[in-house]
């Protein structure tokens, strides 16, 4: 029996299965979002290269699923809601550790200190990633560490621009178990405090208290929602590391800080 002859595109198909129906739609959502403008139906399916009928049959579906809507004055269609929610997920997902992670290591050289990276959980601030300065006497921070959110730095950045609906529970826990400074034995101390942080854009603690002798400034770091993603930070011992806010370091890390925001997607002033 003679040997079926098979076509690169068919051997390389091999294994592949797909949703034709399903890429057909991607093709039309692409000629749409290439479009600098909302687009009529005979401009869709000559960019998506299909006869119209055809191409009107997929867009019912896009726009019943919330990836294209209709202007019903005009008759345009345009991507819609789903569409632009996908989008801000997608670069939300951007790997921000990594963004952040060659971030800190070039804040690191600039600063000789060390420097990492916190997000937020649901117990609070936790250090993921931390790089070493090239000095003999430093700090060395633990991944995975939990930070508290009034005493520490980056968890008093993290307090100044996450909601109140978020931190509310956590302040109040650790109101009520931990031996705070007098500065912030009160609801109104707290606030004043935050919202010192706020206006600042940097967060410095001089001495950690539940290390003593270690001194940290923090830096919210925003993505494309203007919501803060992670916490920059630069870590040195009590005395050894100047933490003035008009000082080298903190700038540098304000400025990291906001380029890493821009990296994210972040266009607002910090």
């Amino acid at each position: 029996m003679p040997k079926k002859f098979e076509t690169p595109a068919a051997r390389e198909g091999e294994g592949k299965n797909g949703v034709q129906s399903l890429e057909i739609g991607m093709t039309i959502l692409r000629a749409i979002s290439s479009g600098h403008r909302s687009m009529m139906l005979k401009d869709i399916a000559a960019a998506a290269d299909m006869p119209a009928s055809k191409a009107h049959r997929y867009i019912v579906s896009l726009v019943r699923s919330g990836l294209v809507e209709q202007d019903p004055m005009t008759s345009r269609y345009d991507l819609g809601p789903f569409a632009l929610s996908l989008g801000l997920v997608a670069v939300d997902r951007l790997d921000r550790v990594k963004l952040g992670l060659s971030a800190i290591a070039d804040l690191r050289d600039e600063i000789n200190q060390t420097t990492g990276l916190s997000v937020w959980s649901d117990a609070g601030p936790v250090i993921i990633r931390s790089v070493r300065p090239y000095r003999p006497i430093t700090v060395n921070v633990v991944t995975g560490s939990a930070l508290q959110l009034l005493t520490s730095a980056s968890g008093r950045t993290f307090a100044a621009w996450l909601p109140r609906s978020t931190t509310d529970v956590l302040i109040g826990r650790e109101r009520a178990t931990l031996a705070l400074p007098a500065e912030l034995s009160t609801a109104a101390g707290i606030d004043a405090m935050l919202a010192q942080v706020r206006q600042d854009g940097v967060s410095t603690v001089t001495d950690y208290h539940l290390v003593p002798g270690v001194a940290a400034a923090a830096a919210p770091v925003f993505n494309l929602k203007h919501e803060i993603t992670l916490s920059m930070l630069a870590i040195g011992v009590k005395g050894m590391i100047d933490l003035s806010l008009d000082g080298p370091v903190v700038a540098a890390l304000k400025r990291s800080a906001q380029a890493l925001s821009l990296r994210l997607g972040h266009a607002g002033v910090l």
